[in-house]
């Protein structure tokens, strides 16, 4: 019975969802831009608000007129003040996270995280997932269990501000609702050794009725050559996947 309510609860709300998206999407360019003036509007007495002028932009085409294109490198040294623990510089407030990236450039980056932000990051999974829903008029794979392979969830405190990688963030908001069909353990996420870690992965998942996997792209790539490596054969005698989501890490 409850898989049952689960089931048809989730096909009602993708449907909502996605005529709310269909309806977005008709004056799409008017909700961005009325999206952008508000945002600007909140951060016009921020450091950053008042050397580019917020105050008096009114339009996109002031907005890019008055705030360049810039890369991590020309925010940088708002980011190191945001660090410091001092806020109303990029954004009203002090971030509720940083998102720590190892990219190729500028080497270690902090992307902040407002807590208004915060939401989005889980709205956009959700979004693909009502999508798909709706699409297919199935959603079977909400009664089975779900793998999210990610970073470590446990976070580490940058001046007061909670710091790891995005997946592991996003881990502490993932709806009560999933928790339970949620693979792997939490002993298991933390582990810092990624070829370990993928191994346990396996040991936990491979006799799972899995319906969904979400994680980075070149860690679930991993995660299936190991499968296959260790069972020597390609096949879906261990996994029924229906739906493979590839979520930004």
């Amino acid at each position: 019975m409850l898989n049952f309510f689960k089931k048809n609860a989730a096909l009602i709300w993708a449907k909502k969802h996605v005529q709310k998206a269909e309806d977005f999407k008709k004056n799409a360019e008017k909700n961005q831009e009325n999206l952008l003036l508000s945002l600007v509007n909140t951060a016009q007495k921020t450091l950053f608000g008042r050397e580019h002028d917020f105050e008096n932009i009114h339009s996109v085409k002031e907005f890019q007129s008055k705030v360049p294109v810039a890369d991590y490198e020309d925010l940088k040294p708002y980011i190191e003040r945001v660090k410091k623990g001092q806020a109303n510089i990029l954004w009203t407030d002090t971030p509720e996270y940083f998102a720590k990236t190892s990219g190729t450039t500028s080497g270690s980056k902090y992307i902040p995280i407002s807590k208004e932000g915060m939401p989005f990051q889980i709205a956009g999974a959700q979004s693909a997932l009502f999508h798909y829903i709706s699409k297919k008029n199935n959603a079977d794979f909400v009664n089975g269990k779900m793998i999210f392979l990610q970073g470590s969830p446990e976070l580490e405190e940058v001046f007061g501000i909670k710091t790891g990688r995005l997946s592991g963030i996003v881990a502490h908001h993932i709806p009560n609702y999933l928790q339970k069909n949620r693979l792997p353990s939490w002993e298991t996420n933390i582990m810092e050794d990624w070829e370990a870690k993928v191994d346990k992965i396996i040991e936990e998942t491979e006799h799972e009725n899995m319906t969904l996997i979400s994680g980075i792209p070149p860690w679930l790539i991993m995660y299936f050559e190991k499968l296959t490596e260790k069972h020597g054969k390609k096949s879906n005698s261990f996994f029924r996947i229906s739906n493979l989501l590839l979520p930004e890490g």
